[in-house]
């Protein structure tokens, strides 16, 4: 087992969901914080750097398939690792 390096940068896109091909439990595990538009967002489901937007849960409501409805949202996105600032 390899342990994720404290310099492993943050993929370009990344979601919280295990059955996407964008998941990773590893870098997931390190407190990833995200911000879009200068703001700090708690409810991010997936982001995209380079296509410039994310997914935001939207209340309490679940698609046919159990999944969280998301909303999609264009403009910057900024990942960074909570502990580092």
């Amino acid at each position: 087992m390899t342990d994720t390096p404290p310099d492993r940068p943050l993929p370009d896109r990344l979601a919280t969901d295990p059955d996407s091909p964008f998941y990773d439990a590893e870098i997931l595990a390190r407190n990833i914080g995200v911000r879009f538009k200068g703001e700090d967002k708690t409810n991010v489901d997936e982001y995209c750097v380079s296509e410039g937007w994310v997914k935001l849960a939207v209340g309490n409501g679940k698609d046919r398939r159990g999944k969280q409805l998301t909303i999609k949202l264009n403009g910057p996105v900024e990942p960074y690792f909570r502990d580092q600032g």
